[in-house]
């Protein structure tokens, strides 16, 4: 049974303005779905301030908090998850299904809802079919490389469907590109960073690398740098090690990158092996609340390639090296594979991303500017920075909204 969620009606908007058009916006359970529906939601609210904009979820996903953090009405729909294998649990899905699609109907009319902007997420599939049949017109996105099940269903019947990569396989896809916060999308990397770099306490005239395995962290990968540190400063750059809450890299992690191999004297750090490691140029920090000063930052990027981190890098024009998450269906592998076929990146395998791989492929990349200035000459040809005004365009056009009601290009 559907429930308005407990955040306020929406703030946003021109408040004497009469509302013109309802967007109802779905997804959720990981950042990956709800930052870029809240990325569309503002710009929505750019092109046309007086429409009204709310957002469907789950009761269990991050949207439960994200959503109203960013100031959003949300309505919850019940989650119906479709059984990896078969079980009992199996029989109860087209009866839950059944009263998912009976809620989002019921949100669907309270709203008003114009059009639906579906994401992707449990919460999608019974949204689409509720929309379908209301005669609610669907705009869909997809964020990864490999379509989920929901963005599948939708995009058969959507008036628009939009991918953040240009190889999708759905039919009828246009690429738009990833919305993303404008902090991002918007990022003059030559012109705040300086200021970037000062913020962070990194020398300002220093090549830098940033590390991050995301929000959570990535042991695997945290650890091959750590024992690559020393061979990584050897050139003269810093490293922005991001290492995930309560993930700090310590002289154990180091390994040999602490002993005679590298000519390192273990006196001149901590003698502790669980104490973090240290080293001149080497600065480690749990996470950062925005990643735009990382990306300001940087001459050249390791991470994970989630969808999102590699069309934001792509976006900024910085350099990149992936190394996918090894788990999964090798979706991270698929999200990558363009920008690095394009030039803009190096992708390796989480099992081959050791101390060997980093001294032969990222050590001469730190110490050879021309080499990353092609990089980023060939990550700007995949970079795409108005994803979400692309996407919320589609969305008022898909509602009916005149072409002369909305900003020319030019004027955005």
């Amino acid at each position: 049974m559907s429930s308005q969620g407990s955040a306020s009606p929406a703030t946003h908007g021109a408040p004497d303005a009469a509302p013109d058009v309802s967007v109802v916006l779905a997804g959720g359970g990981t950042a990956g779905h709800v930052s870029p529906m809240i990325a569309i939601a503002r710009a929505v609210e750019r092109l046309m301030p007086q429409a009204r904009v709310s957002m469907i979820g789950t009761e269990v996903g991050l949207e439960t908090r994200l959503v109203p953090e960013a100031g959003y009405a949300l309505d919850t729909v019940e989650k119906v998850p479709m059984p990896r294998r078969p079980s009992r649990d199996l029989l109860s899905v087209p009866a839950r299904l059944r009263r998912a699609v009976a809620g989002a109907a019921e949100i669907l009319r309270r709203r008003e809802a114009d059009v639906v902007v579906g994401v992707g997420g449990y919460v999608c599939t019974p949204v689409y079919l509720a929309a379908r049949r209301l005669g609610v017109p669907i705009v869909v996105h997809e964020a990864n490389a490999r379509p989920g099940l929901a963005n599948r269903l939708g995009a058969r019947f959507a008036a628009h469907v939009g991918t953040a990569f240009e190889g999708t396989p759905l039919k009828r896809a246009e690429w738009v590109g990833m919305p993303m916060s404008r902090q991002i999308s918007q990022l003059d990397r030559d012109a705040a960073r300086a200021s970037a770099r000062e913020q962070l306490g990194l020398d300002p005239e220093r090549t830098t690398l940033v590390v991050t395995g995301g929000s959570s962290g990535a042991l695997s990968l945290n650890s091959a740098v750590a024992s690559a540190v020393d061979d990584l400063l050897s050139g003269g750059a810093q490293v922005l090690h991001l290492t995930g809450r309560d993930k700090a890299v310590t002289v154990a992690d180091a390994g040999s990158a602490t002993g005679s191999e590298t000519g390192a004297d273990p006196s001149d750090g901590p003698s502790d092996a669980d104490a973090p490691l240290s080293r001149p140029g080497y600065h480690q920090r749990e996470y950062l609340d925005g990643m735009e000063l990382a990306y300001a930052a940087a001459d050249l990027i390791i991470a994970r390639s989630g969808a999102a981190t590699v069309c934001e890098v792509a976006a900024v024009t910085l350099p990149a090296v992936f190394v996918p998450l090894p788990v999964g269906n090798g979706e991270q592998e698929l999200n990558a594979r363009e920008l690095v076929d394009a030039g803009g990146a190096l992708l390796v395998k989480d099992e081959h991303f050791t101390r060997a791989w980093i001294r032969r492929n990222v050590v001469p990349l730190l110490e050879d500017p021309r080499m990353l200035l092609t990089m980023r000459d060939h990550a700007a040809e995949r970079g795409i920075a108005d994803a979400d005004e692309r996407v919320a365009s589609a969305a008022l056009t898909a509602a009916g909204v005149p072409e002369d009601r909305l900003p020319a290009d030019e004027a955005r």
